[in-house]
């Protein structure tokens, strides 16, 4: 039998689902698979066909060969001796808007399956790929919806403005710069120095912490004269003045 089934996806991420055995387990409908069933896909199957349902016992295999997914496997009736064997490859390839699933399969048995028509068994064949490939979609939704949008990051000179936040220790750092200097000061010394050439900065006079310390004026000893000659003056009037009366006593 073959058959196609179009999953609305990229082919990747079909084959990541189909790479995954317990992947492919959730999406094959009526498939209860054991806790312990290791690489195999062991479990029970309930197979609607022609109005009844059919459960079978066994266990389903799954590899990848340049390309196709191939699933084997065999199974037991649960209530009866009937035994079924199952051989299904399935081919993604891409298509517009999404991925086709190729499917080419045998499917022999003995007991209840055997006692259907060709033409039922294989419409139940159909349906159940049907229902794998929505099961198929479905999962790949999930993931769509598990991953979150990425965030879009604004472009400068496109949209508002971007802004640059101080963090926490680049104000400790600039505050500790600055410790030693006013702060109008160092206003003052930032304003100015916008729009100076290079060459003026270099030779700025330092300031701040490395600013040098000014000499000490030397303005006593010519204070000092300035007061002593008046003061020499008087006193040498003075003297005279004494000279004179002395001698008009005697």
């Amino acid at each position: 039998m073959e058959h196609e089934v179009f999953v609305p996806f990229p082919v990747g991420a079909v084959r990541r689902v189909l790479s995954d055995p317990a992947r492919v387990a959730r999406c094959v409908p009526g498939l209860q698979q054991d806790a312990s069933s290791g690489a195999a896909l062991a479990g029970r199957l309930r197979l609607r066909i022609g109005g009844s349902t059919i459960t079978y016992r066994g266990a389903l295999r799954l590899t990848e060969r340049d390309g196709s997914y191939e699933l084997s496997g065999e199974g037991t009736e649960a209530r009866g001796s009937g035994t079924v064997t199952l051989a299904l490859s399935a081919l993604p390839e891409e298509m517009p808007g999404g991925t086709r699933l190729s499917c080419l399969g045998t499917v022999s048995g003995a007991g209840r399956l055997a006692e259907f028509d060709a033409k039922t068994a294989e419409s139940a064949a159909r349906r159940l790929l049907d229902r794998f490939g929505a099961a198929l979609a479905e999962e790949l939704r999930e993931d769509a919806a598990a991953v979150p949008p990425a965030p879009e990051v604004p472009v400068a000179g496109e949209g508002e403005p971007l802004t640059v936040s101080t963090s926490p220790d680049n104000e400790a750092l600039d505050g500790e710069a600055l410790d030693d200097e006013p702060p109008a000061e160092a206003a003052h010394a930032r304003r100015t120095m916008i729009g100076r050439s290079a060459e003026e900065v270099d030779h700025a006079p330092p300031r701040g912490r490395y600013a040098p310390v000014p000499a000490p004026e030397t303005t006593t000893g010519t204070a000092v004269l300035r007061w002593a000659a008046p003061a020499a003056a008087i006193a040498l009037a003075g003297a005279v003045v004494v000279t004179r009366a002395l001698r008009r006593k005697r």
